[in-house]
């Protein structure tokens, strides 16, 4: 059963956001395993295990890994892992979309998507240590590394907030490239394929700036140290060398205080605070009777020297030694667990975003509490109850003397943050899988490393969704041009999903997605363009038709056509008859866009966002002119129009106005009543086709209400209120309306036969399978393989899927789900 709870880091409060479970059945199949294992990547994709039955012999069971995308829980991907021991580690690698299993057997197992859809996965590679368990397992660091600077927040420059620190690739390639790859630590001390000495109860990886790493290893007793070692990977002639080195060791300082030596018998948790901060590690021992966790740091120290040789050797007074040598930060002591064995605490620290604002760890306790403590003092910064649904505030009664009486409790076996830290993912002893989500604002994080923004949005209120779009862009204008043209893309995608959050904001999300498709085709016709003389120094032929167009405020099509050189935009046909489907849409959506700008009022509609985006208007006049020379050249290529005049000139109507509109943004006042008339006439002139073309996102985070929990089912999409709920939710438009191909622009008809994919984030729907032959519409289509227009995941859609959704038959009508949060 899984649940994401949502948080407000001022109380420290949390709440149920929504909760999926399995379909209930007689005899439950699904059983939690033992150890249960999750993780979450960058691109919010959730892995959790658990083990399946078999229903005529219950001792036989399969290893099940469970893929979950967070906006839409219901659609699950189980996979049969095919591990023969219980699964001990999953882990992501750095882009979120490869992910590594191992088992008890000492089986790694990698697993990668099947044509870049997240509800299809596959084994591509796999290794094996023979009867050796794997404790520890983790990618081996691709050298980047981006550093938040909290103290600079405030600072307008994204090159101040976020700075890319020089971090060496764990192992290189010639050139530098960093050689991809996983580490393990196995029971028995291995290191890959090299043996440590003594056995190895727990484990811990970290990367060290000068591209070594650094191996945290204990046998499981407080009373032996806790020994590190550096692993040296490098390649000569092709072939793999690993070295290790021991480095400073120490002993917890329980084990040294005799009032505490023999208090806390073993060493339950080892964890490095960051992945790329060897030096400072966390550590948790354990009794019958409680717990304690101590902070440790590397420092340098100098080296005493003894006066004789001081006074011989002038050069030794002068420079001191240095060492290297442990020191314990804080303690914190007297949690009490209810169980008596070693393993009921489940610690996981705040790794990846630990000097952001909730700079602390996590810590889950057998009574079910979850207690998040500085990461340097360890003091208390918040408490969760599970079951009570309660949480407690810095200063109040401590758990100590909160904690419930009765029968057994759930308890939290695994821990994991998302990447940006805002969400906490908690499997308990029974196999519920619970979301914790603390709140912050990452959305410039997110928009520069890439990230999904899906737990950012997942605290934004209504309320907060136009203050958050006026920051964001100014932040963006701020910014110098290249890093702005870098981000061009992302923002808008950014924005588009913010505008989803609130209904008042619903109409400039399908501006924002219109955008997202109008910069794309830009890009692909001017890439058609190639000057008619080699070796020019001067400027491309796209950046020439740009230049022309900008200067030259002529409402005359041709008079505009004249100033370029036309030998530039010869072509053959094929090429421009396969875009006619793009250059079509390019047609409607100006036709579209000025006859309904007489009904632009003080109710924002679809479109309203252009009236004042001079860079869109002129991006659109430059295709238009485009166009109009390929027409001459290709008429098959031009838009369709329905005009009720056979000499109207449909394009060089469309342009004057067009080009009316566009010089209106360069003043304050609203465009003037003279191009609002002749907007006014276009429906008489020509038939305005209707845009049922805007995608439609099912997922749960435009349905989320705050202390309404969603209820959901895995294998079954959730349904809209008042609609059938035997009717799966499609991404589709609506159930009498011809589906679409948003990226080729295609209608599929009212029941396709093809397989189609949707985007994750987004909802844009494409076919799986190209039907096009020509290389331009090829070259359009490999763009979009792995990511859509947003940057969002794929996910395949069976053509036999019924699709039945109530939605709003005008586009400007589309609305998003209310999302609230407490104060």
């Amino acid at each position: 059963l899984c649940s994401i709870r949502h948080a407000n880091l001022t109380h420290c409060m949390m709440e149920i956001a929504y909760v999926c479970e399995w379909e209930k059945r007689p005899k439950v199949n699904h059983c939690p395993s033992i150890p249960l294992v999750c993780a979450w990547s960058c691109r919010n994709l959730i892995a959790f295990t658990s083990d399946l039955k078999n229903e005529e012999d219950d001792k036989d069971l399969s290893h099940m890994i469970h893929i979950i995308d967070t906006d839409h829980p219901w659609d699950v991907y189980s996979i049969n892992s095919g591990h023969t021991e219980v699964i001990s580690c999953l882990e992501w690698d750095q882009s979120g979309s490869r992910l590594l299993s191992a088992d008890g057997e000492g089986q790694i197992k990698c697993w990668g998507m099947t044509e870049h859809l997240v509800n299809s996965w596959e084994c591509t590679q796999s290794s094996s240590v023979d009867g050796d368990p794997i404790i520890a397992l983790s990618w081996l660091h691709n050298g980047v590394k981006l550093a938040l600077h909290v103290e600079k927040s405030g600072s307008t420059n994204f090159g101040e907030k976020f700075s890319w620190v020089k971090f060496s690739p764990s192992l290189t390639l010639f050139g530098g490239k960093p050689m991809e790859g996983w580490l393990a630590v196995t029971v028995s001390g291995l290191v890959n394929l090299c043996r440590l000495r003594g056995r190895v109860a727990l484990a811990d990886i970290a990367f060290t700036s000068g591209g070594n790493i650094v191996v945290a290893a204990t046998d499981g007793r407080s009373s032996s140290p806790v020994q590190f070692y550096k692993v040296c990977v490098s390649v000569v002639n092709e072939k793999c060398h690993i070295d290790t080195e021991l480095l400073p060791s120490l002993f917890m300082g329980c084990t040294t205080d005799p009032g505490r030596r023999d208090k806390y018998p073993a060493v339950t948790h080892l964890k490095f605070l960051t992945r790329e901060n060897s030096e400072q590690v966390l550590l948790c021992a354990s009794s019958q009777m409680g717990s304690i966790v101590e902070c440790w740091s590397l420092r340098k120290e100098g080296l005493p020297v003894n006066n004789i040789f001081q006074h011989r050797s002038p050069m030794v007074a002068e420079k001191q030694p240095m060492i290297l040598k442990w020191r314990i930060l804080s303690v914190a002591c007297g949690y009490v667990v209810l169980s008596p064995t070693s393993r009921n605490i489940a610690l996981r620290c705040l790794w990846l975003m630990i000097i952001l604002l909730f700079s602390g760890l996590a810590l889950a306790f057998h009574d079910g509490s979850i207690q998040i403590l500085h990461r340097l003092s360890l003091h208390t910064m918040g408490v969760f109850y599970g079951s009570s649904g309660s949480s407690q505030r810095v200063g109040e009664e401590p758990a100590i003397k909160r904690q419930r009486a009765g029968g057994p409790t759930l308890h939290f076996k695994a821990l994991q943050f998302s990447w940006t830290s805002l969400a906490l993912v908690g499997v308990d002893n029974h196999g519920k899988n619970t979301h914790l989500r603390h709140l912050l604002f990452l959305l410039e994080y997110c928009m520069v490393t890439g990230y999904d923004w899906w737990d950012v949005l997942l605290h934004a209120q209504p309320s907060m969704v136009h203050n958050l779009l006026e920051k964001l862009h100014e932040e963006y204008m701020r910014q110098n041009q290249a890093l702005q043209q870098v981000l061009s893309t992302r923002i808008v995608a950014v924005k588009a999903s913010l505008c989803k959050l609130s209904s008042a904001t619903a109409a400039r999300a399908c501006d924002f997605h219109a955008k997202l498709l109008l910069i794309a085709i830009s890009s692909t016709l001017k890439s058609l363009l190639r000057p008619h003389v080699l070796n020019t120094p001067d400027k491309s032929p796209g950046d020439r038709v740009s230049e022309i167009c900008a200067k030259n405020t002529d409402t005359d099509i041709d008079k505009v056509m004249i100033n370029l050189k036309t030998e530039e935009f010869v072509l053959d046909g094929p090429p421009l008859q396969s875009l006619q489907q793009l250059i079509q849409w390019v047609g409607d959506f100006v036709l579209y866009l000025l006859a309904n700008l007489p009904n632009q009022g003080s109710i924002v509609r679809p479109g309203f966002g252009f009236l004042q985006d001079g860079a869109s208007l002129g991006m659109l006049r430059e295709m238009l002119v485009m166009i109009r020379i390929w027409g001459l050249l290709k008429p098959g290529c031009l838009p369709i129009y329905t005009a009720t005049s056979d000499n109207q000139d449909s394009m060089f109507l469309l342009f004057c106005l067009l080009t009316k509109l566009w010089l209106c943004c360069d003043h304050p006042q609203d465009a003037d009543k003279t191009l609002i008339d002749e907007c006014c006439l276009l429906p008489s002139q020509l038939l305005v086709p209707s845009k049922d073309w805007l995608p439609i996102n099912d997922g749960v985070i435009t349905k989320i209400q705050s202390k309404h929990q969603l209820r959901l089912q895995f294998g079954k999409p959730y349904t809209l209120p008042g609609v059938n709920p035997n009717a799966q939710v499609e991404v589709f438009r609506s159930p009498a309306s011809r589906r679409m191909d948003h990226l080729r622009c295609l209608h599929l008809g009212i029941s396709p036969t093809e397989d189609s994919k949707a985007c994750t984030r987004c909802g844009c729907v494409t076919m799986l399978r190209s039907p096009n032959k020509t290389s331009a519409m090829r070259q359009w289509e490999q763009r979009w393989i792995m990511n859509c227009l947003c940057g969002g995941l794929w996910r395949r859609i069976p053509f036999h899927t019924n699709i039945k959704t109530r939605l709003p038959e005008n586009w400007g009508n589309v609305k998003a789900t209310r999302i609230s949060h407490c104060e």
